[in-house]
């Protein structure tokens, strides 16, 4: 099953799909970079992609929904968060939110926050159609420029069970990472969206 690669069609998703269920480690196409990933629930395989990515434990995973009523079962959005997630999703805003499911925190090795974003990207959300939430972080090497290009991507990354290649990504970058903490907002990375543009929805 190592190193699989299938095209972003119903044979491909639904074979990737099939693969991460059983606790498979999938790469896929973002509307930002690369993206890697697998069942937020199967605790060994957010452990694999861990050893794959060489990251420590402390830095920890995004997880990606299909939709926002998803990330409602493991979040919590208050006014100014609904505000945000309905002006910039699908998109490229990460939200840093009070978490609310004990299992996920478990499985993730979360406290009391966990960073959620639904992806603008149709292979993804294809997968995420029938997966509904999955770890996804940047496919490469931690520190390691994240990748755009499929092919760069197969070669430097090892480990995983299935590539979706969904074609070269143009994108204008990573997602920006945002957290509010009562009344200040705190920008945890800079990316697509800026602060003003936060601010002023906000």
């Amino acid at each position: 099953m190592n190193n699989l690669r299938v095209s972003c069609n119903s044979t491909g998703i639904n074979t990737a799909v099939k693969i991460i269920k059983n606790g498979g480690i999938a790469v896929f196409p973002t509307d930002t970079v690369y993206g890697i990933g697998c069942d937020p629930y199967n605790k060994i395989a957010v452990e694999s992609i861990y050893k794959i990515k060489n990251r420590v434990p402390s830095k920890l995973f995004p997880v990606l929904g299909y939709s926002k009523n998803e990330l409602d079962k493991i979040a919590e959005f208050d006014e100014r968060a609904e505000k945000i997630a309905e002006k910039f999703w699908p998109g490229h805003i990460t939200l840093i939110l009070k978490l609310k499911d004990d299992k996920i925190k478990q499985t993730m090795n979360l406290e009391g926050k966990i960073a959620v974003r639904i992806p603008n990207n149709q292979c993804v959300l294809s997968l995420l159609e029938q997966c509904r939430l999955l770890v996804g972080t940047s496919a490469n090497i931690s520190g390691n420029e994240s990748f755009k290009d499929p092919n760069e991507c197969i070669k430097y990354v090892t480990g995983y069970d299935v590539f979706v290649d969904g074609g070269l990504i143009s994108s204008s970058g990573e997602s920006t990472i945002v957290e509010i903490e009562k009344n200040d907002v705190k920008i945890h990375r800079f990316g697509g969206i800026s602060k003003e543009e936060i601010l002023n929805l906000i």
